[in-house]
């Protein structure tokens, strides 16, 4: 047998920072959620977030959380070599992602890693998940993440003020004293965000993380930047144009329609600039204009994307076989452009070894 060793740390030291999966119900659906939680090593102060996914941008949120809960930063942050954080590496070789590791300087502390196998140097964080299975989430359902989120930290505020046998101590009796060690937050902590580049759908909405916000029908085909912040999703157009929404994080392939959005009742959404690739077909091949209006109305893709096959087909492909398949594909209201490509490449076939037969007689 080997003996168990303990870790002592001094006031201000380190906090340790881990994430375990969990099923919670939220809005009467069940989820598989991912718990986040951080632990001062000296006074084991908790706090922990349940949510949907845990991803560079949610850590970065949950970090900033913690150390706002806590009211100050320590000199390192111990992880489990985590890939949100780890670039390459483990234990004393392991290296952050420099967004994470920008991300600790602007704080003031430092990622480290345990060795791998070294699961007693994770003890702090590790044992409090089964708390928070066994105790917060037993026989609880919450009406949304955020009342989820709230009711956690009501939780750690009262767990960190009872008393724990293990350490013979009241967490915050014992973060009294860590706080003095702490270093101050920085003076201005700015907001956790990621970027996004769009393209608005034809049915005027943007997709943010299988999610779909509504815009403006004028801004359908544009391109937009889209900032996701813990609770907005801002979608810009230019410096004057921009919509702002609540961030939802569930359920999936959901979509979130402001009421100015919505066209009033039987007006439906108007376009009236036809499809920038409608506009490169009419001006370059007028003569299929009549196919065009016919594959809008009677096609079974998306008309954006059967426009932009349309488009691609043109510029491929010889034209005189082009417009010859077009043509016919109308005499027969064909509208399936991949059978349409193939009649294409059965007259470039057709007409390329025709001509290579010519020029092998004419080498006789």
């Amino acid at each position: 047998m080997v003996p168990a060793g303990q870790y002592h740390f001094d006031p201000g030291v380190e906090m340790q920072h881990d994430t375990s999966p969990h099923q919670v119900e939220v809005a009467g659906r069940k989820y598989k959620a991912q718990t986040a939680s951080a632990v001062l090593c000296y006074s084991h102060l908790l706090f922990f977030q349940i949510n949907p996914t845990f991803q560079r941008f949610d850590c970065k949120v949950f970090l900033t959380d913690a150390l706002r809960y806590m009211g100050g930063v320590v000199e390192r942050v111990m992880i489990d070599n985590t890939h949100v954080v780890v670039l390459r590496g483990t234990g004393k070789e392991m290296i952050p992602v420099p967004e994470m590791e920008a991300f600790g300087e602007r704080f003031g502390f430092r990622f480290v890693a345990h060795e791998r196998g070294d699961a007693n140097r994770s003890a702090r964080v590790e044992r409090p998940f089964h708390f928070i299975e066994n105790n917060f989430l037993a026989g609880r359902t919450f009406a949304s993440w955020d009342e989820l989120n709230n009711q956690a930290r009501q939780w750690c505020d009262k767990v960190n003020s009872t008393y724990k046998k293990h350490i013979r101590a009241v967490p915050r009796e014992l973060f009294a004293v860590e706080r003095l060690h702490l270093k101050p937050l920085p003076a201005w902590i700015p907001e956790v965000y990621r970027l996004h580049q769009r393209t608005v759908d034809v049915e005027g909405y943007v997709a943010v993380n299988s999610l779909r916000y509504s815009v403006p029908v004028s801004w359908i085909g544009r391109n937009v930047e889209v900032r996701e912040t813990r609770d907005k999703i801002v979608i810009e157009l230019d410096a004057r144009h921009l919509v702002t929404h609540v961030r939802a994080v569930t359920p999936p392939h959901h979509r979130i329609t402001l009421a100015e959005h919505r066209p009033a009742r039987g007006e439906g959404a108007k376009r009236n600039d036809p499809h920038p690739e409608e506009q490169v077909i009419l001006h370059s091949a007028p003569e299929i204009g009549e196919y065009v209006a016919g594959l809008k109305q009677k096609g079974r893709k998306v008309v954006a994307l059967a426009l932009r096959q349309l488009l691609r087909l043109l510029k491929e492909y010889p034209r005189e076989p082009f417009l010859a398949a077009v043509r016919e594909a109308g005499q027969y209201g064909l509208y399936d452009l991949d059978r349409v490509e193939r009649m294409i490449l059965r007259r470039v076939a057709r007409d390329y070894f025709l001509l290579l037969d010519k020029d092998s007689d004419t080498h006789d």
